[in-house]
């Protein structure tokens, strides 16, 4: 498995898709927080708080996340290489762990340079340190729950289809879908008491409840079960092909 991660990892840093990642989101994010003049930019705002940073990321990787798992599976498919994969010495569960955890530190790695957003701020405070570190720290775990979650979603879409256009094109609405639809429903008032229990159904319910820094085990446990069956549905479509 730790060789199959390694390799995966190399994949991504040795072609343009890894780096087009890492760039087009400290690009766009940096632009929308300390250029363009909208709400989420720091300076606009006049506030000592990055907010505005996970507010655009969350958009950013319900578009850019799929981006870089359509390839994980598709692509193998479309080469032929994945039956000689699953015929190494290397459980299924394996190799999904192995792939999914790629993506998972490829998503890592682009997050790292937005340590240099919290030093930033944490400096432009009035006074300097004038930071709410508990949210900050909450809002990047957040982001790190809602990246692996919306990774094992592009691996489950990734895994169903030979072609990585088809496959972004499942996993791009389907993670919209599961971020803002539940929100969507909980809208109508018709739905009553009932209404808010669906709206906890949704992945933006639980990224807004660790974001403000109260770690929450309700919400970890929400994160990790999502991740878990898509992982789990992944595995059963690669069983399928002995059926």
């Amino acid at each position: 498995m730790y060789s199959l991660y390694i390799k995966e990892i190399k994949s991504y840093l040795s072609s343009l898709i890894g780096y087009v990642f890492i760039g087009v989101f400290l690009v766009i994010a940096g632009l929308f927080i300390w250029v363009f003049p909208n709400l989420n930019n720091i300076l606009f705002s006049n506030m000592a708080s990055l907010q505005g940073l996970f507010n655009t990321s969350k958009f950013l990787f319900l578009f850019l996340v799929p981006a870089i798992t359509m390839r994980t599976f598709a692509e193998e498919k479309h080469r032929g290489t994945l039956e000689l994969l699953l015929t190494k010495p290397i459980s299924d569960a394996q190799i999904i762990a192995a792939k999914f955890l790629a993506s998972l530190t490829l998503l890592v790695i682009a997050l790292l340079p937005t340590f240099l957003y919290v030093i930033s701020v944490y400096n432009l405070g009035s006074p300097p340190g004038n930071i709410d570190f508990g949210s900050t720290w909450g809002s990047y775990l957040g982001l790190i729950f809602l990246g692996a979650t919306f990774i094992s979603i592009g691996v489950f879409a990734s895994s169903i289809t030979s072609n990585q256009i088809v496959a972004f094109v499942l996993a791009a609405p389907l993670c919209f879908i599961l971020f803002f639809g539940f929100e969507f429903i909980y809208g109508f008032e018709i739905l009553g008491s009932m209404g808010f229990f669906i709206k906890t159904l949704g992945i933006e319910y639980h990224y807004t409840s660790i974001s403000k820094g109260v770690i929450d085990t309700r919400d970890i446990i929400y994160f990790v079960s999502i991740i878990l069956i898509f992982l789990i549905a992944t595995r059963i479509v690669l069983l399928s092909r002995k059926w």
